[in-house]
C-alpha cells in the first residue's frame, strides 16, 4: 500500500460500521449509530473535498491495481451522494418503524454508501468496475427488502440487468487495457493513437457498448426495464436513493470512460455519438410518456427517473463544455428533486397508506408541508424558475444548439420541451388535485396527518436547496466549469 492511506477511511467506515449495525437490536441505539456514522461520513467527504490525494491499495499487475484519487469529479459526486444519503437516512429512522427487519435495511443502507464513495474516488478502470459491481450487490437487498414475491422478482430483474450491463463494461475494459496507454483516469483520455490507427470503428463499437452497459444503471433504453419494476417495490427511502443516487453510478462510469479514457475528441462527430444521442432522446420521451400514463405513484416517479436521468446522458454525449455543465447541474437537481418526491410518497404511504395517484385528492390539506415540498420538486423537474431544474435544462438546451449537430440539435431541444410538458402533466396534476380537490370533495373526513420532524426536516432542507441553488447557481456552475475546463 502506498500514498495517503487516510483516503481509505471514508471508503471503509460505512462498510465496517454497517455490518455492526445489522446486529444492533435496540431501535434507539441502532438509529443513533446510523445517524453518527452517516454524519461522520459526510464530514469526512467534505474534508477530503477540500484536499487532494491518492492511494494505491493493491497491485495485481503493473497495469492493474486497486487505487483511489480525489479529483473534481470525485469531489462533486461524493459530496452530493453523502449529503442526500444522510438526509434520506434520517427520514428512514421514522419510516422503517412500519417495515419488517429494520436492522437488515440499515445494515445494507449504510454499507452501500461505502461502495458509492469507492466508485467516486476510483482512480482507474479496475477500481471503478469492482466498485460498480459491489454497489449492485449491496443495493440488491434494499430492493427485495419486503421479501414479497413481486419484490423478489423485481430484485432478480435488477440484478440480471445490472450484471449484464456491467458485463458490457468489463468487455470494454479488456479492449481499453490494450488500446490505452494506461487505464488510470486522465482528463482528455489515455488512448494510444499508435495502436488506434485502423481500429477506430472497433473502438467506437467498444465505447458504444460500454455506454449502453453502464447506461443500464442510469435507466437508458434499451436496458431500462429494471428501474420501473425495482424502485416501486423497495421501501420508500430505498426507492429515493435508488432513483436519485444509484442511477448516478452509471453516470459516473460513463463520464470516466468518455472523458478520462476514450477522450471526447475521439468520439465527437462519430456514429457512436449520434447513436447514443438518439438513445437518450428516445429514453427521455419514452420515460415521460410512460410516467404520464402510470397510475401507481411510485411507479410514475420511477418512469420519471428513466426520463430525467437521460437528460444527464444527453448533455454528456453532446461532448461540449456547455452540455457537460448542463449534465452535471441536472445530476444535482434531479438527485435532490427525485429524493423529495420519493420521500414525500413515502410519507404519504406511512401516514395514509395511499399508493395510487387517484387516492391523493385533498392530500395537500392533510399533509401541507409534505405536499409543498412535493410541489417545489415537481416545478424543478418541469424546469420552472426559480428552481434549479430550470438552470440545468437551460444549459442543456444551449449545449444542444451550440454542438454543431444541425437538425439533430433542434430535434433534441424539441424532445426536451415535449418531455417538460409531459412532466408537468404527470406531476402538477397531482399537486392541483392535492390542494384543490373540487367542490364534490368531502372536507369533513380530513384530518391533519403531517409526519414528525424526522421526515419533514429532510424534505424541507432538500426543498430549500432546490430553490436556493436555482436562484444562486453561480458557485455550482463555477465548480463544474473548473472540471470541464480540465477535460476539454
Amino acid at each position: 500500500m502506498s500514498g495517503n492511506t487516510i483516503l481509505l477511511l471514508p471508503v471503509m467506515l460505512p462498510l465496517i460500521v454497517g455490518i455492526i449495525i445489522g446486529f444492533i437490536k435496540n431501535e434507539k441505539q441502532r438509529n443513533r449509530m446510523v445517524f453518527i456514522t452517516l454524519a461522520i461520513e459526510l464530514a469526512l467527504v467534505v474534508y477530503f473535498a477540500m484536499t487532494e490525494g491518492s492511494v494505491t491499495v493493491w497491485h495485481m499487475t503493473n497495469r492493474l491495481s486497486i487505487a483511489y484519487h480525489i479529483d473534481g469529479i470525485a469531489k462533486f459526486f461524493a459530496c452530493i451522494i453523502s449529503i442526500i444519503w444522510f438526509l434520506a437516512g434520517v427520514f428512514s429512522m421514522e419510516y422503517m418503524k412500519h417495515e419488517q427487519k429494520p436492522a437488515r435495511f440499515f445494515m445494507f443502507y449504510v454499507m452501500s454508501l461505502s461502495t458509492l464513495v469507492s466508485l467516486c474516488f476510483a482512480s482507474n478502470m479496475m477500481t471503478l468496475y469492482l466498485s460498480y459491481e459491489f454497489m449492485t450487490i449491496l443495493t440488491f437487498p434494499l430492493v427485495i427488502h419486503t421479501q414479497e414475491p413481486q419484490a423478489v422478482r423485481a430484485g432478480m430483474k435488477y440484478l440480471g440487468y445490472s450484471i449484464f450491463g456491467a458485463g458490457l463494461g468489463l468487455l470494454g475494459f479488456f479492449f481499453l487495457n490494450t488500446y490505452c496507454i494506461t487505464t488510470t483516469f486522465a482528463p482528455g483520455g489515455t488512448l494510444n493513437y499508435a495502436l488506434v490507427g485502423g481500429n477506430e470503428n472497433l473502438l467506437l463499437l467498444v465505447f458504444f457498448l460500454m455506454a449502453v452497459g453502464f447506461g443500464c444503471k442510469a435507466g437508458m433504453f434499451p436496458l431500462h426495464a429494471w428501474l420501473p419494476t425495482a424502485h416501486p417495490v423497495a421501501p420508500s427511502p430505498a426507492s429515493a436513493v435508488l432513483s436519485g443516487i444509484i442511477t448516478k453510478g452509471g453516470v459516473i462510469c460513463i463520464i470516466r470512460v468518455t472523458f478520462y479514457l476514450m477522450g471526447a475528441d475521439f468520439i465527437r462527430g462519430s456514429w457512436a455519438q449520434t447513436a447514443l444521442l438518439c438513445l437518450t432522446l428516445i429514453t427521455i420521451f419514452m420515460g415521460s410518456m410512460l410516467a404520464y400514463k402510470e397510475k401507481l405513484l411510485k411507479k410514475r416517479l420511477a418512469y420519471s427517473t428513466v426520463s430525467q436521468v437521460s437528460y444527464v446522458l444527453f448533455g454528456l454525449f453532446l461532448l461540449t463544455p456547455v452540455g457537460f455543465t448542463g449534465a452535471l447541474l441536472q445530476v444535482v437537481f434531479h438527485a435532490v428533486a427525485k429524493n423529495i418526491l420519493f420521500l414525500s410518497a413515502g410519507a404519504i404511504i406511512y401516514k395514509k397508506g395511499s399508493t395510487f395517484v387517484n387516492q391523493l385528492r385533498g392530500i395537500g390539506k392533510e399533509m401541507p408541508i409534505v405536499m409543498w415540498c412535493f410541489t417545489i420538486a415537481s416545478l424543478s423537474l418541469v424546469g420552472i424558475p426559480p428552481t434549479g431544474g430550470f438552470v440545468s435544462k437551460w444549459f442543456l438546451a444551449q449545449g444542444a444548439l451550440s454542438a454543431s449537430l444541425g437538425t439533430f440539435a433542434v430535434v433534441g431541444v424539441g424532445v426536451l420541451m415535449v418531455s417538460a410538458l409531459l412532466t408537468a402533466g404527470y406531476l402538477l396534476t397531482i399537486v392541483l388535485d392535492g390542494f384543490f380537490p373540487g367542490n364534490d370533495f368531502n372536507y369533513e373526513t380530513m384530518q391533519k396527518k403531517e409526519p414528525n420532524y424526522l421526515m419533514t426536516i429532510p424534505l424541507v432542507i432538500l426543498s430549500v436547496a432546490v430553490v436556493l441553488l436555482g436562484i444562486f447557481p453561480t458557485g455550482l456552475e463555477t465548480f463544474i466549469n473548473s472540471i470541464s475546463g480540465v477535460i476539454f
